[in-house]
């Protein structure tokens, strides 16, 4: 492992060096990302008109889902539930969802609201209808939020992210200790900054444990303490990983301790430490990895040890960083200051961290977005091109960093010469001595002993020898500091850009729903009907579409134009729709005058099938005339 100040970088490496974390990061990177499962069919289907009452409603998702007794209902048009029994899986099928309904059902529309726990521990929710015997009004209302929208969801979002940033102070600061300057482990801000991630992640992990139920199930806040909840929520998979989480930082506060009167005591740490203190952090990362993102969706075996290593190192970065900023600006009564070989070994310890992060986002971009185009196209993308703008400036920061610690590295060899010099007795003939060197000390010249000095010219005084390089190396340290500052707030942005993103539907997971729906369902049915317009030799067209053009709620835009193509004003536009084959209709469109088109947004259209279009345009206030067309409607597949 390197121990020494570290080395300036070159210029054609660094530059490679950015290209290549950025080229990573564009793709995805540095946060975890949750794979949300969604619904991608039912049965009945959503606006399906049934001419017998089903027995069963049944729900399939993109990815295994879990549910409470209120996950599925179905309610009446009187608003009452008519499913008496609980939700279960279909055939042992994880990613299905059934309940069974009460023997008659009334004729009329039914509302079936669902709200479930995606394999990433994550809520979904939403609501669909479908018609026994004809539609009818319904009393029945739903919410048609996002499941975090709630008092709950916020808060639960707030104490994620404490959770992490506990979760980077804790693991930063020990690392910092272990790898770098173990004397950093008596600096009191250091031990206040263990103490203080320790107390962030317990405490945020305690309230996650309580939160859980009730952000599930999308209940009260007073719901947390209820312990029939709770209960269920310790049997789930992330209650589970939450508990193991508690029992990990007890353990840590009792080796926290012991190793403090090791500290103590000088007894030192050893290797063996390090790697127990390697494998505590991997366990703790693990109890993320193994309950969210990382364990729905492709390739688990391998997305959750490369989530583990990712979260690694995102706190040997951040929070080591924490850490030698607190050391920078410590001033000790003392005077003992953080040596540069310390800033040196944390220098080469940041630079491996900042590798993982990009060889791990790599892997995690691949697996969450999926595309370029996603990038642009969906929310998750948006939010990741706002985290990449300042991962680019965290890695010139970086650079900047290296450069000062390789300036103060180089500084430090003949100051500390100089220094020796200074507090020796001048004699005629110099007697050797022997001094300890400290840590990362330069390596003495040929010809001297190690700890010696070459003698002071006469004449010179001890602040002539020591002046300049003591202020061209405090001069180095101020601006390490104020790098290391700007590093570490960019790095909490990161952070906070990373906990939105766990909370966004990944690309891929988005684009495979479009995907269902797109291969069941029409984007859109367009007709174009020509009409007279009442003068010679002048027929205009009318063009009507139909949004999505199936079963259920549909939007209809009408645009009229003029024989050379321009649009055109009329005083009015009405649009009725027939099914003759079953003597549906007319059902009327209602159009609205929205100013150059007309358009209605509630057309519910209870059969599939070809339906007539009943067109009446009026062209002046007395003059209108009647056209008429076919256009299929088609259902989703149950």
């Amino acid at each position: 492992m390197h121990t020494g100040p570290a080395r300036a970088v070159g210029t054609p490496l660094t530059a490679l060096a950015l290209v290549v974390a950025v080229f990573a990061l564009v793709l995805g990177g540095a946060g975890a990302a949750f794979a949300h499962a969604g619904l991608s069919g039912s049965d009945p289907a959503d606006g399906a008109v049934l001419k017998a009452a089903p027995q069963y409603v049944t729900l399939t998702f993109t990815e295994s889902v879990s549910f409470s007794e209120d996950s599925l209902r179905v309610l009446s048009p009187q608003n009452e539930r008519v499913n008496p029994r609980p939700a279960r899986h279909v055939d042992g099928k994880d990613n299905t969802a059934r309940v069974e309904l009460s023997g008659k059902l009334p004729q009329g529309t039914y509302t079936v609201a669902w709200r479930v726990v995606s394999a990433d521990g994550h809520p979904i929710s939403g609501a669909f209808v479908f018609s026994n015997g004809k539609p009818s009004e319904t009393a029945a209302v739903v919410a048609t939020g996002s499941p975090d929208d709630t008092a709950v969801g916020r808060l639960y979002g707030v104490f994620r992210y404490v959770a992490y940033s506990g979760l980077a102070l804790l693991v930063g600061a020990a690392a910092f200790v272990l790898v770098c300057w173990r004397e950093a482990a008596t600096v009191r801000p250091v031990r206040r900054l263990l103490v203080l991630g320790w107390v962030a992640l317990t405490a945020s992990t305690v309230a996650l444990l309580l939160l859980r139920g009730p952000y599930e199930t999308a209940g009260r806040l007073t719901s947390a303490f209820d312990p029939a909840q709770l209960g269920r929520t310790l049997t789930g998979r992330p209650g589970g990983a939450l508990v193991a989480r508690l029992v990990l930082l007890a353990a840590a506060a009792v080796s926290l301790r012991w190793v403090a009167r090791r500290t103590a005591d000088r007894t030192g740490l050893g290797g063996r430490l390090r790697w127990a203190g390697a494998l505590f952090a991997s366990a703790l990362a693990v109890t993320w990895a193994a309950a969210e993102h990382a364990s729905a969706g492709i390739q688990v075996a391998l997305a959750v040890p490369v989530a583990v290593l990712h979260l690694l190192a995102m706190g040997v970065w951040l929070g080591g960083l924490i850490t030698l900023l607190l050391l920078l600006r410590r001033r000790g009564s003392d005077g003992q200051e953080i040596p540069a070989s310390a800033i040196g070994r944390f220098s080469a310890l940041a630079f491996n961290a900042v590798a993982v992060l990009v060889a791990t986002g790599v892997y995690q971009s691949w697996r969450q977005v999926g595309s370029w185009e996603a990038l642009s196209t969906t929310a998750y993308g948006k939010t990741l091109l706002v985290k990449i703008a300042a991962v680019v400036l965290v890695l010139c920061a970086a650079s900047f960093s290296r450069r000062w610690t390789a300036r103060l590295g180089h500084e430090a060899s003949p100051a500390t010469a100089t220094a020796t010099a200074a507090l020796m007795p001048a004699v005629s003939a110099p007697e050797r001595v022997r001094v300890a060197q400290g840590v990362g000390a330069p390596t003495p010249a040929a010809g001297q002993e190690p700890g010696g000095a070459a003698e002071a010219p006469a004449g010179d005084g001890p602040g002539d020898t020591a002046e300049a390089p003591r202020f061209e190396a405090d001069a180095y340290r101020r601006g390490l500091r104020r790098m290391v500052t700007a590093e570490a707030v960019l790095g909490v942005v990161v952070l906070v850009v990373t906990t939105v993103l766990t909370g966004t539907q990944p690309s891929r997971a988005a684009g495979e729903r479009v995907a269902v729906a797109s291969a069941a369902e029409p984007q859109a049915q367009v007709v174009t009907v020509p009409f007279d317009m009442g003068t010679a030799n002048h027929q205009g067209t009318v063009q009507i579409t139909l949004t999505p053009g199936r079963v259920g709620e549909n939007t209809v835009e009408a645009v009229v134009y003029t024989p050379d193509g321009g649009l055109a004003t009329v005083p009015e536009l009405r649009l009725s729709l027939t099914q003759d084959a079953l003597g549906i209709g007319p059902l009327d469109a209602k159009l609205k005058n929205l100013k150059g088109y007309w358009a209605a947004y509630d057309l519910r259209l209870p059969m599939p099938g070809v339906w007539t279009l009943n067109i009446t345009v009026r062209t002046t206030d007395i003059d209108q005339v009647t056209v008429r067309d076919t256009v299929r409607i088609t259902s989703l597949p149950g």
